[in-house]
């Protein structure tokens, strides 16, 4: 019940749409029933023999509310009687055209409901993907240590794609097949309320179906879009590592195991399918077992002529016409649960992600952080990953101006003590202060505002030079965006280039080189003008010309600013004011490039193995 409700509120946050295609399925039920009833005059005519009628009288209303719908079935009848008596085929052609008129006002309504549904089931779809899409932006780095890329996509993808199919089922389980089940019901009772306690065989019949195949359902769904986050990560690493898979002639090994995946996925779905769609077979089956059912029964009471019971031919004809679209919004509810059992799966992966705890949380009265004045200050910091101990007891002191290297063996903690300062991960314990303000009392937008960064890997978008050195700073002037990359080295290749600032660079910037691609994300730091760098491996992808550069460049960069620098070629840290060397998460020794190298201990060694010592 609870998925149901939240069915019902991503549909009626768009009410007017919701309330438009409800009103238009609530006029295609009345039309649809009364396209059926007109047809009872024409039987008339073909069943009663012509019998002339003499002073009919029209029948007169009340005034009671309750009898309106007698006084318009006598009226319409004394009518038609009165027609049939002055000209039968006349009779008939009336008959026809309001039949006609009936069924083309169903029709009509009917795809109103279907013109203003497709807006809404869309428009519920992309206010889910936008929640989904901005929560993942708004999770913590942690968070895609766990989680593969391919599943969140197919969580965007797969799963809200079964809310939209739940939002028409939600709309027709509630707001159109009850109505025409008790529309329908109520004209069954007035033809023949015997013939109508015998239909209501089915009803208890399908629901115990439906609720069996709608259990076993749920669980099948869940297991087939699991496997589709699998069958979606699979995907993207096969393609995002086509060159290694190639270089290590992986081609086999790596689509045997897509083609397993896929295979499980198959299965899963096909099994989904299939439990899904033996609802409305055996509705169907069941529907067709009552209304022989019902034929014997009413055959028998218009044959039985002299029973209080006694049927005529033309409401016998007139209820087995009813009865038969009593039976589609019986079975459309069971389509209706059998689609909302299978969203259910669906709800729960997408809530996984929109109900995940975002850890980094905002403080609830933030303190405006102002331009660094004295130090930032890492007082017995100790970060926990999961069970392990990444960093112990950190004390550090970095002065304004300064810069500082942090190296080490790799897993040593360099790196996510540099991802501690904007906040991409939070302390486990200790704190961060900002001239003695601790990091968790300010805004994480006004603190990561101080901060610049140059990854390792250098992330670019599939867009042009100008919006990726200019990204997330969009009122950058063209001067600016230009200074920055001739700062950074970069002008010169730009404008080699077919569109210069304009070129688009590829998915990930694959049409530029690794030193291109790697200049590019430092002119865009560089544009951003921080008070704060943090330098991890900014230089690492670069030859050995555009080091020297881009290394001249950050140099003239870090001049009066306060850098955090993550190395492995000790060769680019040599004029830092402090070297931090970090092992298994502790500082083992701190100092200057010539300082360290007289203690022969650990920076020693690692100057020594890259052949600098």
């Amino acid at each position: 019940m609870k998925g149901i409700i939240e069915i019902y509120r991503y549909t009626f946050s768009h009410k007017g749409r919701s309330i438009l295609v409800i009103l238009c399925n609530l006029l295609f039920v009345l039309f649809n029933l009364l396209s059926l009833v007109l047809f009872i005059p024409f039987l008339q005519l073909i069943f009663v023999p012509a019998v002339k009628v003499l002073n009919l009288k029209a029948p007169i209303w009340n005034g009671q509310l309750f009898d309106l719908g007698s006084y318009v079935t006598d009226y319409y009848n004394y009518y038609m009687q009165k027609m049939a008596n002055e000209d039968p085929k006349q009779a008939l052609l009336f008959v026809c055209v309001t039949v006609f008129i009936s069924f083309l006002l169903k029709n009509i309504f009917r795809y109103g409901a279907i013109w203003h549904q497709s807006e809404l089931r869309m428009a519920v779809v992309r206010d889910i993907r936008n929640k989904l899409f901005e929560k993942s932006l708004n999770l913590p780095l942690s968070f895609y240590n766990n989680e593969r890329k391919g599943d969140l996509m197919a969580r965007m993808n797969s799963d809200v794609g079964e809310i939209e199919v739940a939002v028409i089922s939600m709309l027709e389980l509630f707001f159109r097949e009850p109505i025409a089940i008790i529309i329908n019901v109520t004209a069954l009772i007035y033809l023949s309320p015997q013939l109508t306690i015998i239909s209501f065989i089915l009803l208890p019949i399908t629901a115990l179906v439906i609720s069996r195949i709608g259990k076993s359902l749920k669980r099948t769904a869940k297991k087939g879009q699991e496997q589709m986050g699998l069958l979606f990560s699979s995907m993207e690493e096969g393609l995002s590592g086509i060159r290694v898979i190639k270089a290590f002639n992986a081609v086999p090994q790596v689509f045997g195991s897509f083609k397993k995946v896929n295979l499980n996925h198959q299965q899963l779905i096909t099994k989904a399918f299939r439990k899904r769609d033996i609802s409305p077979v055996l509705n169907e089956t069941l529907g067709a077992a009552v209304m022989l059912g019902l034929v014997w029964f009413g055959g028998s009471m218009i044959l039985d002529k002299e029973s209080s019971q006694h049927l005529t031919g033309d409401i016998f004809i007139t209820f087995i016409i009813v009865f038969s679209q009593l039976l589609r919004p019986i079975q459309g509810i069971s389509t209706s649960l059998a689609n909302l059992n299978k969203s259910k799966a669906s709800q729960d992966r997408i809530n996984e992600i929109l109900n995940a705890d975002e850890k980094i949380y905002e403080s609830s009265n933030p303190i405006e952080l102002p331009e660094l004045k004295v130090d930032i200050r890492y007082e017995n910091v100790s970060f926990k990953y999961k069970d392990e101990l990444v960093l112990k007891n950190i004390n550090l002191t970095i002065a304004k101006g300064k810069s500082i290297a942090l190296v080490g063996e790799s897993g040593s903690g360099k790196s996510t003590l540099g991802d501690l300062l904007p906040r991409f991960y939070d302390v486990t314990e200790g704190t961060i202060l900002f001239d003695n303000i601790p990091i968790k009392d300010c805004s994480i937008q006004d603190l990561r505002n101080h901060i610049g960064i140059v990854s390792q890997e250098s992330i670019l978008f599939n867009s042009s030079i100008r919006e990726n050195i200019a990204f997330g700073m969009l009122d950058s002037t063209i001067a600016q965006i230009q200074q920055a990359a001739k700062i950074a080295n970069a002008h010169e290749f730009i404008m080699n280039l077919e569109n210069g600032y304009d070129t688009n660079i590829g998915e990930r910037g694959n049409k530029l080189s690794g030193g291109q691609k790697q200049r590019i994300s430092i002119a865009r730091a560089i544009l951003k003008n921080p008070n704060i760098l943090i330098l991890d491996e900014a230089t690492s992808a670069l030859d050995t010309e555009s080091e020297k550069l881009v290394q001249d460049a950050l140099d003239n960069l870090m001049k009066d600013r306060t850098s955090i620098i993550i190395a492995h070629r000790l060769s680019t840290i040599r004029n830092v004011d402090e070297i931090i060397v970090l092992s298994k998460g502790e500082i083992k020794e701190r100092g200057t490039h010539n300082e360290l190298l007289a203690l022969k201990g650990a920076y020693y060694n690692l100057c020594s193995l890259q052949g600098m010592s």
